[in-house]
């Protein structure tokens, strides 16, 4: 399934032009494969840990609106890593909860509510693909019936899974997605800043499109994940990071992969994704930012975490 993007590009009323134009949107729709071996950094954050959210109110939204949120929650301080994801498809494969379809794993989900809404697809309970087996550019590899993360990518966020996928991983452990609303408090506190560390975005806060962390490679279009936590304040082979948590100590909110949550709308079938990404420019960063998918789509710069009661 190939990622979703807002590829645009400036009409040119040229035959010839029109043409390169397209080749060059097209190319810049591409999957990035990494041509440059991956460097290995211990973050020395705790991909374990949670925090918890207090209730109570905070500005929401791009214009502050006074918001409240009525109950205390605890969120994973970072993505769920590949190290993590792979531990629970090993374990549901295993136990009989999670299967191999041709080249998927698919579970099983209850389905959405549905009342037969125009240009919407109904979600009825049956086995939707969690992750996908045939992308070579996914983090994860799949070897006579065992999941591994690939070289160097353990502790990065888990990519290429579904809406699907990342709601059965929260499930499988008695977790849940956020709601948009909590995701937004966790990651702005009650301020009203519009990104989780603060008021600017400088290349030491996040990971976004050619913003030249050390996982970006020259010859590259755009650049690969950075570990749950890089930008903690460490240096890492010269490239020095600011310490970027929200005000809750939860890591990478914005930038780096964009994180599924558990909203679902009545009567629609898209589901909704927060925080930005790695192939995302600086105002996508935004903590108030939407974006959107089928929750059968994955791709390279979506990932998620979770969430439990305090």
């Amino acid at each position: 399934m190939k990622r979703p993007m807002r590829c645009g590009f400036r009409t040119l009323w040229t035959r010839w032009g029109l043409m390169l134009a397209l080749m060059l949107a097209v190319t810049a729709c591409q999957p990035v494969v990494a041509a440059t071996p991956l460097p290995v950094y211990d973050t020395g954050v705790d991909s374990e840990a949670w925090a918890v959210i207090p209730a109570g109110p905070f500005l929401a939204g791009q214009f502050n609106t006074p918001t409240n949120l009525t109950h205390t929650f605890a969120m994973m301080v970072t993505d769920v890593t590949v190290e993590q994801y792979v531990r629970f498809l090993n374990q549901a494969m295993t136990e009989g909860k999670l299967r191999v379809q041709g080249n998927q794993v698919v579970g099983f989900y209850p389905g959405d509510p549905f009342h037969g809404a125009k240009h919407e697809e109904e979600i009825p309970p049956q086995d939707y693909v969690y992750v996908p087996l045939n992308e070579p550019d996914a983090p994860f590899v799949y070897v006579e019936g065992v999941f591994a993360p690939k070289t160097g990518y353990a502790y990065h966020p888990m990519t290429y899974v579904s809406w699907f996928g990342a709601w059965g991983y929260c499930r499988y452990y008695g977790y849940r997605l956020p709601s948009s609303l909590e995701w937004e408090k966790a990651a702005r506190g009650e301020d009203g800043r519009p990104y989780p560390w603060g008021w600017e975005l400088t290349p030491a806060n996040a990971n976004y499109y050619h913003s030249g962390d050390p996982f970006e490679a020259p010859q590259m279009a755009g650049s690969r994940t950075t570990p749950v936590g890089f930008y903690n304040g460490k240096t890492y082979d010269g490239f020095t990071t600011l310490d970027s948590p929200s005000p809750y100590g939860l890591y990478d909110m914005a930038g780096n992969v964009w994180q599924w949550v558990g909203d679902i709308t009545e009567g629609m079938h898209y589901r909704f994704m927060r925080g930005g990404s790695k192939d995302n420019y600086p105002p996508d960063l935004r903590v108030w930012v939407t974006n959107n998918a089928t929750p059968w789509y994955f791709g390279p710069g979506t990932g998620f975490r979770c969430v439990r009661e305090p």
